[in-house]
């Protein structure tokens, strides 16, 4: 009975095999590892938005989420480098942080760059093209 069962199974046919979705080329989809050679990418009013988001960032240092904070004698600071990718047109298609062992404080300052789409200065360029960008959060004492 058993050997009937595998003579069954290996004369049935194999399972077709599902082609897989096209993605992105892989340079498009991740930054480059040098970010210095990427362009600066041009926000206009970003102060602005930035002295409405330091209480966020406030927040996570005083629950203890992030030790990347620096003392200056004006208060503290917190900087994320971000990397940004635009179409041609203007669109973002992926921000990514740098990483700085504060994963809240990362994605929500990539959350700031995406809020603020519609004030950054588009370069003529034909393909999509990486550019970066820090925001710096401050607070006082």
């Amino acid at each position: 009975m058993i050997a009937a069962l595998f003579l069954m199974l290996q004369t049935m046919a194999p399972p077709a095999l599902v082609p897989a979705a096209p993605t992105a080329p892989v340079s498009t989809t991740l930054p480059p590892q040098d970010w210095s050679i990427l362009p600066a990418l041009r926000i206009r009013g970003l102060a602005t938005t930035l002295a409405n988001t330091s209480a966020y960032v406030h927040g996570e240092v005083v629950a203890g989420r992030c030790a990347r904070v620096v003392r200056m004698p004006q208060g503290w600071t917190l900087t994320v480098d971000l990397a940004v990718l635009l179409t041609p047109d203007g669109r973002v298609r992926r921000v990514t942080p740098r990483a700085i062992d504060c994963p809240t404080v990362e994605q929500y300052a990539a959350g700031v760059i995406l809020g603020a789409r519609d004030s950054i200065d588009v370069v003529d360029v034909d393909t999509d093209t990486w550019y970066r960008t820090s925001l710096k959060f401050a607070w006082g004492a």
